[in-house]
This record gives C-alpha cells, sequence and structure tokens, in this order.
C-alpha cells in the first residue's frame, strides 16, 4: 500500500480541521447549534491544537515506510483515533438519525480506519 497518499490525505484533512476549530469555535458551535458561550469555544479551540498537531505529524511522517515494525507509533495512533472516532461519530448518529450531514465525516472516518488497520496489521512492502 502506498502509505505517502494515505498520510498525506489525511494530514490535510486533520490540518484543515484543526485551523477551522483553532480560529473558528464559535462559528462551529453556532454551525451544530450548540450555545456557544461558557468553556465550549476553548473547548474546540484545544481539540483544533490536537487536530493541527497531528496532522502535523502526518505531514512530517508522510515520507517514512509505514507498516508492519515501521513507524509503529504513527500508524497506530492513527488507527486509533480513525477506529474510536468512527464507532463515537456512528453511537452519536444511531440516537441522532436526523443529522444526515454526518454520514459524510463517518464514511471518511470508516474509509480511514479500515486504510490505517491495513498499515498496522499488513506488511508495508
Amino acid at each position: 500500500m502506498n502509505t505517502k497518499i494515505l498520510m498525506t490525505v489525511s494530514s490535510i484533512i486533520m490540518l484543515v480541521i484543526g485551523i477551522l476549530c483553532s480560529f473558528l469555535p464559535n462559528e462551529i458551535l453556532k454551525f451544530i447549534g450548540v450555545d456557544g458561550t461558557g468553556i465550549l469555544p476553548l473547548v474546540i479551540q484545544i481539540l483544533g491544537a490536537i487536530y493541527f498537531g497531528f496532522g502535523f505529524l502526518n505531514w512530517t511522517a508522510k515520507a517514512n515506510i509505514i507498516g508492519g515494525i515501521y513507524s509503529k507509533p504513527v500508524a497506530i495512533g492513527n488507527l486509533i483515533h480513525y477506529v474510536v472516532s468512527s464507532l463515537a461519530m456512528i453511537k452519536f448518529f444511531m440516537a441522532h438519525t436526523d443529522m444526515k450531514l454526518l454520514l459524510i465525516p463517518i464514511a471518511i472516518y470508516c474509509v480511514f480506519s479500515i486504510l490505517f488497520g491495513k498499515v498496522v496489521f499488513g506488511s508495508p512492502i
């Protein structure tokens, strides 16, 4: 599997989410219908920092051999992120089936879960 493409696409998505969450927390909260007062904007900004850091990690690791024993922490970190996030979004969607827009990130995250699963449990060759 060509992990360079996987890491590049993953990093771009994470970097975009990180930048949006860092600079537009109130707008994001308003878009999802949540009051932007209190601590929630700070939580969104911290989430943005996490996404930005993870995106930058993936960007810098894209040229490395990833899979098997190579760059295992990077591959496992991505796998855990995408699998746990996919499951959380699916669980939320099952309780709020009217939020059809959530199907887009669910689909994207499920695809990344499968691809990073292949990277972690497959051979780098």
